[in-house]
């Protein structure tokens, strides 16, 4: 685990507002770019910035934690500064969505490598079951604010 903001110091990041949890996800694949969707609906007071993992900041920040920025089996939340991954990054959006999505914080009476094997297995095949989008996703013009670019 990097240590928080390390971002920051890393040349390769452009600089970016990290003053609200930020989602990276797969632009292109459908199943992402419903969660993106469902967190602007479910997310009236702004909580969360989202950013595409196809764009320049969202490439650099997938190579700076170490992970394939071609392949997005993992989505990230930026989070004061400290980066979750897979089913942990899930349960802190739900959380941040307030209830009843706050509810899926049960699911960390799973041990955690369970719960990303279990995300692991979704990641890996969820273009196959959801499909992709021709373009990257873009938000709803209404919602434009929050997401970087």
């Amino acid at each position: 685990m990097l240590a928080p903001y390390s971002y920051r110091s890393d040349a390769d990041v452009p600089p970016f507002a990290d003053d609200r949890p930020v989602i990276i996800f797969d632009g292109y694949c459908a199943l992402c770019s419903g969660s993106a969707s469902f967190v602007l609906r479910h997310d009236p007071t702004g909580v969360f910035r989202l950013l595409a993992a196809q764009s320049p900041l969202g490439h650099a920040l997938y190579r700076h934690y170490g992970l394939d920025a071609q392949n997005y089996e993992t989505m990230i939340l930026i989070q004061d500064g400290i980066a979750w991954f897979k089913s942990e990054a899930g349960i802190r959006i739900a959380r941040g969505l307030g209830f009843p999505w706050s509810l899926a914080a049960a699911f960390r009476v799973l041990p955690l490598g369970l719960r990303d094997r279990l995300y692991d297995t979704v990641a890996r095949n969820r273009l196959r079951w959801f499909g992709s989008r021709q373009s990257c996703y873009r938000p709803d013009p209404r919602f434009a604010d929050r997401f970087l670019a």
